[in-house]
């Protein structure tokens, strides 16, 4: 063991792998005593072992290794609990589980329609609704990041948004069927 300790020193990859499948076994009982909670003391263990390797140098091989990856492991245990509890950046509050609610058949339908819609557009103007939509660009970022003139970026939006008001009018009541005027009439802006 006494080599292994010393390649471990040395920060031989090997020799971390050695030291970590004899100790994570125990390391983990030392910080499940501290988080109480199988995921962070997963946590802790893996941050245990890699600021273990990062000191590695400064560990004495002459000592045993146990008492001081056990010294590591309460303090990394102590600072996930600490981070844990800690709230969220901007004073908001801590994450909380959301319940996650299926879409309905209905709005699963919506959705594939509208995906399809999208795809039937011209690829210059399917380019500029994904990134407006989906990549949540604005028309500067689109034009500096396609290369194109902001106006160029600005009518192919207006046509791609008429032509998806076209092709989605069936999703809207009965009432509202008819689109609006410069759609219908085929106007220019």
């Amino acid at each position: 063991m006494q080599s292994t300790l010393e390649a471990f020193r040395a920060g031989d990859p090997d020799a971390v792998r050695v030291i970590f499948r004899r100790y994570s076994g125990p390391v983990h009982t030392v910080v499940m005593s501290i988080c109480g909670d199988r995921e962070l003391a997963a946590d802790a263990v893996q941050q245990t072992f890699v600021k273990a390797w990062k000191a590695a140098a400064s560990f004495d091989s002459d000592r045993e290794i146990a008492p001081w990856l056990y010294s590591i492991a309460r303090r990394t245990a102590i600072d996930v609990i600490r981070a844990e509890r800690r709230p969220t950046r901007g004073d908001h509050a801590p994450e909380a589980d959301v319940a996650v609610t299926p879409l309905s058949f209905e709005r699963t339908w919506e959705a594939f329609e509208v995906r399809r819609a999208i795809d039937d557009l011209p690829v210059e103007e399917r380019d500029v609704i994904r990134l407006t939509h989906l990549g949540g660009m604005t028309q500067q970022e689109i034009s500096d990041h396609l290369d194109l003139p902001l106006g160029t970026v600005k009518s192919r939006a207006y046509r791609a948004h008429r032509r998806l008001a076209a092709a989605l009018r069936h999703l809207l009541p009965d009432e509202n069927q008819k689109p609006p005027s410069d759609v219908q009439t085929g106007g220019t802006p």
